[in-house]
């Protein structure tokens, strides 16, 4: 799958610019069909970081999020604010 397809949009609300801030996450919806193996390297080619876990899950509208921990040395908040997010 090409990364762009993987990656759909980034989660914007208090509780993700919470993670951004102190815990070094990003938060995306992402497509269904994607692995957690797509999605770290898709945030790796997209956007020149290192990712050290990712969590997803199926919310009850029924779309995919992903939880993106950047491994140290790479900074979320830096990636969020060429995203315009933050």
């Amino acid at each position: 799958m090409d990364p762009f397809d993987i990656i759909k949009m980034p989660v914007v609300s208090e509780k993700t610019m919470r993670l951004i801030e102190e815990e070094n996450k990003l938060v995306f919806y992402v497509d269904k069909r994607a692995t957690k193996s797509d999605i770290k390297r898709a945030v790796e080619e997209l956007f020149n970081v290192k990712v050290s876990k990712v969590n997803v899950l199926i919310t009850p509208q029924g779309r995919k999020k992903a939880y993106i921990k950047l491994k140290d040395g790479y900074d979320a908040t830096e990636v969020a604010a060429n995203l315009g997010i933050y």
